[in-house]
């Protein structure tokens, strides 16, 4: 689906799909923001994983190692991404 994408490429995806969520210009969102600072509620935070989980073919893991809503940055978001592409066979998500 997305197989090699740069860096600058996922994170131009994971930026819009929380500006759709949270209903806010691309540009208004920032590596260090916090989905909270944004003002994602938990229920909408899912919704945002599942929809970065969909848009890139991965599943996050479900135990502490997966994003944390409060504390993590956007940028930590895409960094987490990456990983998860570098760890699933030809960037295809386990489902």
């Amino acid at each position: 689906m997305n197989g090699n994408l740069s860096v600058d490429a996922i994170r131009q995806q994971v930026f819009s799909i929380i500006a759709k969520q949270v209903k806010a210009d691309v540009a208004d969102i920032r590596d260090e923001s916090t989905l909270k600072d944004l003002g994602v509620s938990s229920l909408d935070a899912i919704e945002v994983i599942f929809d970065i989980e969909d848009q890139f073919g991965i599943a996050f893991p479900e135990q502490q190692g997966g994003p944390s809503f409060d504390n993590d940055t956007v940028g930590q978001l895409v960094e987490a991404v990456i990983t998860a592409k570098s760890a699933s066979p030809k960037g295809e998500g386990a489902q």
